[in-house]
């Protein structure tokens, strides 16, 4: 059915296409005859030469005639406009009908300019009207014509396959959403009782932590109506759209209620107002969501479920009581959560029987759900191209470094830059071997991937959320293990530590501007500059002497780390030049390997 409604819209198409150039066809063909294929000669000479009987056939129309002497040559006149064309020939004692010699041809058609503005209107208005047609046909048949209808896509919660076991970690994130799905499905216990069940729940994570999978759930749980739109599909080159299209999707779900309004992205639509980044159009869209919000009654069963990763821009007045009175944070998954995580979307793909989870799971601190759920199809996928039926631990290692760092590349290296990028990497393990409060080394190598000649990777034993002072110093001094390990060995440095600086030196300011971990300053906040003219006002709430006293302090922190990465490596250079050498040939150092090569080294064996 569908494919024939597909068919019979093509060969509509083809149809018009086909008339308006019969059309053009059509005018150009009538406008050629009466164009002048000959000279143009006075009306003067033309009556002489039907004196002279040199004419052989004449054509008279109402403001020009043609004619065809008796050598074969073609002619044209101008007659001007007169009320009787023929009259010029008679007050000038030409008798028509005499000239039995000559075919005479009064024609009372329109002019040539007339005929070419008929077509040419005619062709125009077959032109619209086929322009029409397909601008209704765009859009689910409503094209242009629909600038002001909601975009949203409409599921139908029942047939939503997503539920809350389906969904590992959010443990959290999913209590605060179950009293949501009850009051769907049961809104008369609330209602007796006079609870007013929250209008708008704003859930607020990372990418990739699953808020969108999150409000499917609650779709498919309750089995109500789930109208999914985003952000940025309120926003159009038509001032009011945004706002029209609001109108229609609150009007659509207050109809199918109880149902669920799921925006995605609304920061691209509710920033704060007052600023130079939004629009007068973005701005009318934001008030038309306020005012729909706040028009809710509490008998009206239609919860807005929204989403973003930049709670910080959205405008207090979507964020007070009534419009969007719960926020849902959904936070990076911990050890616990990835492990579930990691099970869930391995349980339909052959995995090795000895996999150790838990292990994988500490491999992946820092990833999203949709990172290991990336992981685990990269896994698959390597598992494929190297002819194999069962994932292993290795195709899942190699697909956490890919999915990190990109996929290795095929770099032409000379044995002089090997060992350069061999001793910086060994440099950043080395270092870090010394430090207080250090993550274990998982893997060193020297195989570019992206933009990186080579990587250091840690396995720390547990999540942290909070960071001492010792910890921010430990991670910029192995930072500086690289830069460190090039100045004693080459007695020169390389850009290859420009990201390591660039990460040290981003940690260190905030230690001292936002942690309140300086000495000298003490735990004082100070505004970030570059937030501060996001916003408007592109002042720094601190004087230039203060400034000059965090960059002060800041150099320090990155020196004493810089020194004190030398200071090791100084003392522990045959070991920095075992580990070197082990990865100029082998390129790739587990983390018991490199324990094995410093421990034994260490102790003399």
């Amino acid at each position: 059915m569908n494919n024939s409604k597909k068919v019979s819209k093509k060969n509509n198409n083809f149809l018009w296409i086909f008339v308006i150039f019969i059309l053009i066809f059509l005018s150009i063909y009538l406008f050629l005859p009466n164009l002048n294929s000959g000279k143009t000669i006075p009306i003067s000479q033309l009556i002489q030469d039907l004196k002279s009987n040199k004419v052989k056939s004449l054509t008279i129309y109402q403001t020009y005639a043609n004619a065809t002497l008796t050598n074969k040559q073609a002619v044209t006149s101008n007659l001007g406009s007169p009320t009787n064309p023929a009259s010029i020939f008679t007050n000038n004692g030409i008798n028509l009908s005499k000239y039995n010699n000559v075919t005479i041809s009064q024609n009372p058609s329109l002019s040539t300019s007339d005929i070419i503005t008929i077509l040419f209107i005619i062709v125009i208005v077959a032109s619209t009207w086929y322009t029409i047609r397909q601008f209704k046909s765009m859009g689910g048949g409503g094209g242009i014509f629909s600038m002001g209808e909601s975009k949203a896509k409409l599921f139908i919660g029942s047939k939503q396959s997503i539920r809350f076991d389906g969904i590992a970690g959010l443990s959290g994130a999913k209590d605060e959403v179950v009293e949501i799905v009850d009051f769907l499905k049961n809104p008369k216990k609330y209602l007796n009782l006079g609870a007013r069940i929250p209008k708008g729940v704003l859930l607020v994570g990372p990418p990739g932590t699953g808020k969108t999978l999150l409000a499917k759930a609650i779709a498919g749980e309750s089995g109500v109506p789930f109208f999914s739109t985003s952000g940025s599909e309120f926003e159009e080159m038509l001032v009011g759209a945004g706002a029209s299209r609001v109108r229609d999707l609150f009007s659509k779900a207050r109809k199918a209620a109880p149902s669920i309004i799921f925006i995605d992205e609304i920061d691209a639509v509710a920033r704060k107002r007052g600023y130079s980044i939004n629009s007068s159009h973005t701005e009318q869209t934001l008030n038309q969501i306020l005012v729909e919000m706040d028009g809710f009654d509490t008998t009206t069963n239609v919860i807005v479920i929204a989403a973003t990763n930049r709670p910080d821009v959205l405008d207090t007045a979507l964020l007070r009581p009534g419009r969007f009175d719960r926020t849902i944070v959904l936070s990076l998954p911990d050890l616990a959560e990835r492990k579930q995580i990691l099970k869930l979307h391995s349980s339909n793909k052959p995995m090795d029987k000895d996999l150790d989870f838990d292990k994988i799971a500490r491999r992946t601190i820092g990833f999203s759900g949709a990172d290991l759920e990336n992981v685990l199809n990269e896994a698959a996928i390597l598992t494929a191209k190297r002819n194999k039926t069962i994932i292993a631990e290795d195709e899942i290692e190699e697909a956490a470094t890919k999915v990190v760092m990109g996929p290795a590349r095929e770099s032409v290296r000379t044995d002089e830059e090997k060992k350069i990028v061999s001793y910086h990497e060994a440099g950043h393990a080395l270092v870090s071997k010394f430090l207080p409060e250090s993550d274990p080394v998982h893997r060193i190598s020297i195989i570019p991937r992206g933009l990186s000649g080579g990587a250091t990777m840690y396995l720390p034993t547990q999540d942290n959320s909070l960071y001492t002072k010792t910890k921010f110093k430990t991670m910029i001094t192995h930072m500086f293990g690289g830069r460190a390990a090039e100045k004693i060995i080459f007695n020169d440095i390389t850009n290859g530590a420009s990201d390591d600086i660039k990460k040290a030196s981003q940690m260190a300011r905030k230690m001292v501007t936002e942690f309140g971990m300086s000495d000298l300053i003490g735990p004082i906040e100070f505004g970030n500059e570059e937030e501060s003219s996001y916003y408007g006002n592109g002042e720094k709430n601190y004087s230039e002497k203060t400034s000059a006293i965090i960059d002060n302090e800041v150099s320090n922190i990155l020196n004493e780390a810089y020194n004190n990465a030398i200071k090791i490596l100084k003392d522990n250079k045959k070991i920095l030049d075992a580990i070197a050498s082990r990865l100029i040939q082998d390129e790739v150092i587990e983390g018991d390997e490199f324990n094995k090569i410093v421990d034994s080294m260490l102790n003399g064996s």
